[in-house]
């Protein structure tokens, strides 16, 4: 019988069988689903808060019917109306596809021009104030994505 001159480390974990990377790819074969690449597009995507104002036109649209269910946080829907007769950079801000108003006339032009851009931009509700005026009640924030 011959002894080896080996030594036996023990560490306290195992090298693993098999790398997350390959793990996926396995299960993801299993199901038949292509095997994609496994890279960082998971990351988060970048928001950058580029404008917030007052809501205009509440008074005017479904926003005192809507007022009870409006919530901070909420998504909002822009709408471009380049053939509205008062502007031609009018943005009509949507709420779960109701109408609530406008982004004021005197600061839609450059949201306009990144819209007729093809950029991407969110909108949600930045505050709700239960105001006299009905220009203060809903405050806006658009975000670029991206």
């Amino acid at each position: 019988m011959s002894t080896s001159n080996r030594i036996m480390v023990a560490t306290p974990y195992p090298e693993p069988v098999m790398t997350r990377r390959d793990f996926l790819k396995r299960l993801a074969s299993l199901f038949g689903l292509i095997a994609l690449p496994i890279t960082a597009t998971a990351a988060a995507t970048q928001h950058r808060l580029i404008q917030q104002c007052n809501l205009a036109g509440f008074e005017h649209h479904d926003g005192e019917a809507l007022w009870p269910y409006l919530t901070i946080g909420d998504n909002l829907q822009l709408r471009r109306e380049p053939g509205n007769p008062h502007d031609s950079s009018a943005i009509r801000v949507d709420w779960n596809g109701r109408e609530l108003g406008y982004i004021p006339k005197i600061q839609n032009r450059t949201t306009a021009r990144l819209m007729d851009e093809g950029k991407w931009l969110e909108a949600r509700i930045g505050g709700l104030e239960r105001h006299e005026n009905p220009w203060r009640r809903v405050s806006l924030e658009i975000w670029m994505v991206g």
